[in-house]
């Protein structure tokens, strides 16, 4: 897989947000395929920062039930939560 294509897009949201200004984490949604080395390198290579610590989780499927058949609302998808070194930061998230 090419570095590039792990990284799908940026989790902005409020507890990400704390998160980045707190404790220096950035989360990412990335490739189901993607495992920690791969999101580490991608993470370095496209925004030239020291990456301590990944985390990486995948996030289950939401469904919704009609009667007796379970549809699939949403897919499941990977999430990677990366802890930066002290004196880095990403411009992306930077007044956001």
């Amino acid at each position: 897989m090419h570095v590039y294509e792990v990284l799908k897009r940026p989790i902005v949201t409020e507890k990400t947000m704390i998160a980045t200004d707190d404790f220096n984490k950035v989360t990412f949604e990335v490739d189901m395929r993607a495992n920690k080395l791969q999101v580490k390198d991608a993470v370095e290579t496209a925004f030239d920062v020291d990456v301590v610590d990944v985390h990486v989780m995948v996030m289950p499927a939401k469904t919704t039930r009609r009667g007796k058949q379970i549809r699939i609302r949403q897919p499941k998808w990977k999430k990677a939560v990366v802890t930066l070194a002290s004196g880095d930061s990403i411009q992306l998230f930077e007044g956001v």
